[in-house]
């Protein structure tokens, strides 16, 4: 029997059905499957504003196949337009908003399943951690990327957009020439162009099991998109009747897949805090982190997506995608994990697939030997941080050199700006995370600054903050434990040497006395405006559990 359909002649059987037969629905839909079609279209955003078309698609779909759905709205934060207040404060609390107001939606109407339309950064995450959390059959549907333009002969999306603002912030760009670029940096609907987090995200969601097998990365807007939704929306009813759930395909070996992928293809140093956070909510407990860190010795770097290297996303779509590197890295995977499809990983993986050699390489012919993420440890990340080193320019090894320390981004910019930040330095951003924020703040708008200003090679970035998976360049993110929880990062001084070793995987600051500073440390006091931050602040979790909100004992972890 459906948990949706309550005793005939309850209070719960009779409000509603006075609620549904208002609405004009028909007597025979009231038993069947319920399914929240979980929508965050918005048209403040380019990455939402084609989601309606999507959603109508899916609908009529469940509803050819037997199923009666409902449309449920969350919030929509854009990591380029929601940004704006609070220096982007909201920007990670809003995947746990997310997930929070789908479990109030669906658990609270006990519908039975749910099919949840990701796009930008923070929904593909939540729609995963809720699927997680409230454990009824689901599927994500990753709703595509955007194009970029052209301008003056030369290829500019949002990434050049991006980078550019430190090219103009030293002199070497117009404002005009920039205004020209944002013209025709976005064609079309869709999540950034790249492998930024968005679109690592809905690789992961395939990767783990969660989306149909052969839909990430998709074009948002095409006919494969639309396609792809229909198969969605006959699928769910498929899966409710046979009641595949979430945690029988988000299992350890799972999320170990699809860590393999991320390293594999150098995903946006995201993933990592994401991927946790979906262990969390599925109450695996797993340690994530570690895991990065162990399962990378053995996997190389098999794609040079931008930010990584010349190839586009429509590239990586065109080569195979998600499969083709679930086909190279077949031997380094665990092939006994479910998929939504109701199949194993083992047999989709025997159907024959068109991989592109240029673009998706092979374990013995790699574009780099050692992985696109790497975690770093030492006295100023003892419980790690997170390299993307399939982004870092040229064959650099080492890095070392005078901390310069700040606790805004916007005073970091304007130091560059003055020429008070040059080749050499560590720039420290700082109580910037989960808890000093609270909520992430962006530090990834100075990492494009000095890329647009030619230092990105020769300045390195080390934060708690908010990276970008467009970032390219010597950046170290997610230190932990962030500056705020007393993380070494906190008692960093000006002009202290900061070494980076990439081949030991540490990060070190060269002093003897971190531990006695630490002890002697306090976190500053703050006075926060009644909220949904001063909530959040009161409520995460640290960040090596993913960021989630709740008061969870914390357990052993495990691998």
């Amino acid at each position: 029997m459906l948990r949706s359909n309550f005793e005939r002649g309850s209070t719960r059987w009779a409000v509603r059905r006075s609620q549904w037969c208002a609405m004009g629905m028909r007597e025979e839909d009231f038993d069947k499957p319920k399914i929240a079609v979980v929508n965050s279209s918005s048209t403040l955003s380019v990455c939402y504003i084609h989601l309606d078309d999507v959603s109508r698609e899916v609908q009529n779909a469940i509803r050819a196949h037997g199923g009666l759905p409902f449309e449920i709205r969350t919030t929509a934060p854009s990591d380029f337009v929601t940004s704006a207040g609070l220096k982007a404060r909201y920007i990670l609390p809003s995947r746990d908003l997310i997930v929070n107001d789908i479990e109030v939606m669906v658990e609270g109407a006990c519908l039975d399943g749910m099919l949840l339309l990701g796009s930008c950064d923070k929904t593909t995450p939540a729609h995963l951690m809720a699927a997680a959390r409230l454990n009824i059959p689901s599927i994500v549907v990753p709703c595509g990327y955007q194009l970029g333009g052209q301008c003056g002969g030369r290829e500019i999306d949002i990434e050049e957009v991006y980078k550019a603002v430190g090219t103009v912030a030293t002199g070497r760009m117009s404002v005009d020439e920039l205004e020209s670029w944002t013209k025709v940096a976005i064609r079309g609907p869709g999540v950034c162009a790249g492998l930024a987090t968005a679109n690592s995200m809905h690789i992961m969601a395939e990767a783990v099991g969660m989306s149909l097998p052969g839909t990430t990365p998709i074009r948002a807007g095409s006919p494969k998109l639309f396609a792809v939704a229909r198969q969605a929306g006959a699928r769910i009813v498929q899966l409710v009747a046979e009641d595949l759930r979430p945690r029988k395909i988000l299992t350890p070996a799972a999320l170990r897949n699809a860590i393999r992928i991320a390293i594999a293809m150098g995903a946006s140093v995201n993933v990592v805090r994401h991927l946790a956070a979906i262990a969390t909510e599925a109450e695996l407990y797993l340690d994530v982190v570690g895991l990065f860190e162990e399962l990378g010795r053995n996997i190389p770097q098999l794609t040079q997506i931008k930010p990584n290297g010349p190839d586009r996303i429509e590239d990586l779509e065109a080569a195979g995608g998600t499969q083709a590197l679930q086909v190279r890295l077949r031997e380094r995977l665990e092939l006994d994990t479910f998929t939504v499809s109701g199949r194993k990983l083992e047999e989709l993986l025997e159907q024959p697939i068109r991989i592109d050699e240029v673009v998706v390489r092979t374990l013995d012919r790699p574009f780099r030997p050692e992985p696109g993420l790497v975690i770093l440890r030492g006295n100023l990340a003892p419980d790690g941080a997170i390299m993307k080193i399939s982004a870092v320019p040229g064959a650099l090894r080492e890095f070392e050199g005078p901390a310069k320390v700040f606790e805004d981004e916007d005073a970091a910019i304007q130091e560059l700006a003055k020429g008070r930040i040059g080749a050499g330095d560590v720039v420290v951003l700082r109580m910037m995370g989960p808890v000093g924020g609270p909520g992430t703040v962006f530090a990834c708008s100075l990492m494009a600054a000095l890329v647009g200003a030619g230092l990105g090679d020769r300045t390195a970035v080390v934060t708690d903050g908010e990276l970008s998976g467009l970032n390219r360049g010597i950046t170290v993110g997610q230190v932990m434990p962030e500056a705020a929880c007393g993380g070494p990062l906190a008692v960093v001084s000006d002009g202290e040497t900061i070494r980076i070793d990439l081949s030991a995987r540490r990060i070190d600051l060269k002093v003897d006395d971190i531990e006695a500073r630490l002890k002697s440390w306090s976190p500053p006091q703050r006075e926060l405006k009644p909220g949904w931050l001063a909530i959040y602040s009161e409520m995460v979790q640290p960040i090596q559990d993913g960021a989630v909100l709740g008061r969870r004992k914390r357990l052993a972890m495990v691998s």
